[in-house]
């Protein structure tokens, strides 16, 4: 077996299928509730309703973009594989084709016959000594070949499911995109047909209070230089827009921050706030230090991060910048330490 071939899929390949067969269930689920649907009592309730499936949509959105991503580069991989793998056998083909033309042009007698003709039986012998070292030879390379035939055929055949599966998991972001641009839609309209104190009223209560004036963040220390340069990074994206999908510079939704702002301290966070949630070891919301993650929700579908006298940096909700807001914001589900 060559050295280059791909290794045995991992449990995350081998869970993709899988994986995917539930983000189709959740964009099911979340599209079964009509975009024009009746408030549920008062319209600031329904457009944070909305909000949130929009925001669970998205985090479905980012999964599968991620994984459509990665994808694109394995089927990349699998493409550049071929085509060495293509030349190789090439290669192979040409040097048995001037083998066997040699044979053919040396008249191919059978080895006794050219023995009773040749005029000089000594300088016949060495030379059909040459021609059996050739014939091992070429079969040798006989043999190689039809490996390279058979790994070959593999790579084909594995690069076929990868654009299979590449082709389902952009069908989920199509899918978990028209979500998204659904909800947010319907929020909008509901936004739109409520009174300038209602609309004010919204904006003040559906996250939190305290965001007029910034908190007095003064005396905190963070407890090490990693989550100083996460916090330094979120600090600087105050202010930017929401942009559903996006992981920055210019703009972020809720985990796309999070992981923006803890690679400028040189760690990767998975992209959804799901995977976020075990991306490091969980504490007591009690506990928390600056830096932290407070992941809200029971299906985790935002996060924040903490940074001090019981404030979060997050990105809120389209139509809202990053900003502060109080820690006790939205139901904690927990809190992770990177």
């Amino acid at each position: 077996m060559r050295s280059h071939r791909r290794p045995v899929p991992s449990g995350f390949d081998r869970g993709a299928g899988a994986a995917l067969c539930v983000l189709s269930a959740a964009a099911a689920a979340l599209g079964a509730v009509p975009a024009n649907a009746a408030p549920h009592g008062d319209g600031r309730a329904e457009v944070d309703r909305l909000y949130q499936q929009a925001e669970e949509a998205t985090q479905a959105y980012d999964k599968a973009d991620e994984r459509a991503v990665a994808l694109r580069r394995e089927v990349s991989d699998a493409q550049d594989l071929i085509a060495r793998q293509q030349q190789r056998v090439n290669t192979m083909r040409e040097a048995l084709g001037s083998l066997a033309g040699a044979q053919y042009r040396s008249g191919g007698l059978d080895p006794t016959v050219a023995l009773l003709f040749s005029d000089d039986p000594e300088d016949y012998l060495a030379k059909a000594s040459l021609i059996d070292r050739i014939d091992v030879r070429r079969a040798g390379q006989l043999r190689e070949l039809r490996a390279a035939l058979r790994e070959l055929a593999q790579e084909r055949s594995e690069a076929a499911g990868e654009l299979a599966e590449l082709e389902r998991s952009r069908k989920a972001v199509a899918t978990h995109k028209v979500t998204v641009e659904r909800k947010l839609a319907a929020a909008q309209h509901l936004l739109d047909t409520m009174s300038a104190a209602d609309r004010a009223a919204f904006e003040h209560a559906s996250r939190g209070d305290g965001r007029d004036d910034l908190p007095d963040l003064s005396g905190l220390v963070p407890p090490n230089g990693r989550a100083a340069a996460a916090i330094a990074a979120a600090r600087a994206a105050l202010g930017r827009p929401y942009v559903w999908g996006a992981s920055g510079p210019s703009g972020f939704d809720c985990s796309g921050l999070m992981q923006w702002a803890y690679a400028h301290a040189g760690i990767h966070l998975p992209r959804t706030s799901q995977e976020q949630r075990y991306a490091g070891h969980q504490v007591p919301l009690s506990q928390a230090q600056p830096g932290d993650l407070v992941v809200y929700r029971s299906d985790a579908s935002h996060v924040a991060m903490y940074v001090g006298h019981g404030q979060v940096i997050h990105a809120p909700y389209p139509g809202a910048p990053v900003r502060y807001d109080p820690v006790g914001m939205m139901p904690v589900s927990s809190v992770t330490r990177p």
